[in-house]
């Protein structure tokens, strides 16, 4: 809600956000795509993209051509759930592509016989973008955020219970 802040934020979308920012990525102003519209994702971040002045626009499935609003986007974080969906030719070149997709694959070279892949084609991408995550092992802050978000809701309820406000 417009004025408040939320009881909790996923970590997912909250990592993203720590992701840019660390890695020197100003959100204000930018123009922004979110892949993807679910509610552990693509809207949560999307809030957190608006509460940081970025203009947000989000793509779903019933989406008339998406990859021309990707193609404007200085900022964008594919949650789809489409195994290489956002093609390199999509994206902006020196965008910001935060892939928080991940897709397993048959890959027959591989002992298990698959591979994990993100929703953005990471080769392809990353020949245009400015900054991308990699699939596996790009969106790891998630981690650090629900540990930094359990902290923070451990000490809220421990002066809720003690009457300490």
């Amino acid at each position: 809600m417009k004025g408040r802040d939320p009881l909790f934020v996923p970590c997912t979308p909250k990592g993203c956000l720590e992701l840019l920012a660390r890695s020197g990525v100003s959100v204000k102003g930018k123009n922004a795509v979110v892949v993807g519209r679910s509610n552990i994702v693509g809207l949560p971040v999307s809030l957190l993209l608006l509460k940081e002045d970025a203009t947000v626009t989000i793509v779903h499935s019933r989406t008339k051509e998406p990859e021309s609003i990707v193609r404007n986007a200085d900022i964008v974080i594919a949650a789809a759930g489409q195994a290489m969906m956002i093609k390199g030719s999509w994206i902006k070149p020196g965008a910001a592509v935060i892939d928080v997709g991940t897709n397993a694959v048959d890959d027959s070279s591989k002992k298990s016989g698959y591979r994990l892949v993100g929703d953005v084609d990471f080769q392809e991408a990353s020949k245009v973008a400015g900054w991308i995550t990699p699939v596996p092992g790009g969106v790891g802050p998630t981690v650090a955020m629900l540990k930094n978000t359990l902290e923070r809701e451990s000490d809220r309820a421990m002066i809720l219970l003690s009457g300490i406000q």
